[in-house]
C-alpha cells in the first residue's frame, strides 16, 4: 500500500499542476464572436493589439451574426465580446439575459458583386440588376436569412426592389431562384465568385472592397444604408427561425447599424474591456474605415450606467 501511495500522490500533484497551467494559459484569452463581414478588419486590429500587449491571446470566431448569438444562447459557449452586423440581433436574442446594452459603431450597404466573366456583366447596372439575376442563364448566391443579417437583408432588399421597380412578384422570383447557392454567411460566397462558380452575389459593400470585387451600387431606397429612408425600410420585414423549434422572430427593415456588446459573464472581462477601448478608439476605427466600413458616431443602446467606465470615456471626447 505504501508503494502505491507514493505513486498516487505524485500523479495527483501532476494533475493539479496540469489543470492550474491550463487555467493560467487561458486566463488572458479574449474570445470574440463576430459577423463574417468584420473578419478582415478584426484580424488586423487584434494582431496589432496582441503585438502591443504580449501575453494576451485573442480568439476570433466569425460566423453569421445569428449563428454567433446561438453559440451563446443554445450551445452555452464562453464568449467575452459579440460584434454583430445588426445591433437588433443583440437586442432580440441577448437582452436582457446575457447583456443589457450594446454600442452602435458602424454601417454598411447592400451591393451586387460580379466578376469579368459574369453573364451580362457588360450591361448590368442599378436599373436592370434584378432582371439579370432573374435570368435563367445567370447563377447568383446569397446568405442564409436564418443565419446571417446579410441574408435577411437581401430578402428585405428584394421586397423593397419589388415596390421600387414596380414588379410585384420580384421578391418571390429572386428568393425562389438558385436556392442551392445559399450559404451560412455572406463572406462564404466570395470564394465562389472568385472561382467563377457564381455570376453574382448579393453582398455588403465593405466585403467587396476588402476583397477587391467589382460591384454595382444600388439606389438608396433599397440598399438599406440611408437613414433618410428609415420609414421605407421599416415597411418590410423577414421572419427568421427563433431559439425554439417552430418559433420565428420577425426582423423589420432598417438602415444598417453594426453593434457590439460585452457579455455579462465574460470570462476575461477586464482584458475584453481594454480591447474594446482600443477597437472603438481612433486607431480601431481607422482600420475599420480602411477596410470599407462606414463609421457612425458611437451610440449606446441600453442603460449607460451598466457600461464599464473606461468605455464611457469614448463618449466624452
Amino acid at each position: 500500500m505504501k508503494k502505491s501511495n507514493k505513486v498516487l500522490i505524485p500523479l495527483f500533484l501532476l494533475s493539479v499542476i496540469f489543470l492550474a497551467s491550463c487555467k493560467s494559459s487561458n486566463e488572458n484569452e479574449i474570445i470574440i464572436f463576430h459577423a463574417g463581414s468584420l473578419s478582415v478588419p478584426l484580424k488586423e486590429i487584434t494582431t496589432e493589439y496582441m503585438d502591443m500587449n504580449p501575453g494576451i491571446d485573442i480568439k476570433l470566431e466569425g460566423a453569421g451574426s445569428v449563428v454567433c448569438v446561438r453559440k451563446i444562447t443554445e450551445l452555452d459557449k464562453p464568449c467575452d465580446i459579440l460584434a454583430s452586423a445588426d445591433y437588433k440581433v443583440i437586442e432580440k436574442f441577448l437582452v436582457p439575459e446575457y447583456t443589457d446594452w450594446n454600442i452602435w459603431f458602424a454601417t454598411n450597404e447592400m451591393v451586387i458583386a460580379y466578376h469579368n466573366r459574369s453573364a451580362y456583366s457588360d450591361i448590368i447596372g442599378p436599373d436592370n440588376w434584378y432582371e439579370i439575376l432573374s435570368d435563367e442563364d445567370v447563377v447568383y448566391g446569397r446568405a442564409d436569412q436564418n443565419a446571417d443579417p446579410c441574408g435577411y437583408r437581401t430578402v428585405m432588399m428584394f421586397k423593397l426592389a419589388a415596390d421600387y421597380y414596380g414588379h410585384d412578384e420580384l421578391d418571390e422570383i429572386l428568393t425562389g431562384k438558385d436556392v442551392n447557392m445559399i450559404r451560412p454567411k455572406g463572406v462564404d460566397l466570395v470564394a465562389l465568385l472568385e472561382t467563377k462558380a457564381l455570376d453574382y452575389i448579393v453582398e455588403y459593400k465593405s466585403v467587396c472592397e476588402q476583397h477587391q470585387l467589382d460591384y454595382i451600387s444600388l439606389p438608396g431606397e433599397i440598399n438599406l444604408s440611408d437613414p433618410a429612408f428609415e420609414e421605407l425600410y421599416n415597411s418590410v420585414s423577414v421572419d427568421i427561425t427563433g431559439d425554439k423549434p417552430g418559433e420565428t422572430v420577425q426582423i423589420r427593415g432598417s438602415s444598417m447599424i453594426y453593434g457590439l456588446t460585452l457579455l455579462n459573464d465574460a470570462p476575461n472581462r477586464e482584458d475584453a474591456v481594454d480591447f474594446l477601448y482600443y477597437f472603438l478608439g481612433e486607431r480601431g476605427r481607422s482600420v475599420l474605415q480602411k477596410h470599407g466600413q462606414s463609421l457612425i458616431s458611437l451610440y449606446i443602446s441600453g442603460p449607460a450606467e451598466n457600461i464599464p467606465d473606461k468605455l464611457l470615456e469614448l463618449f466624452n471626447r
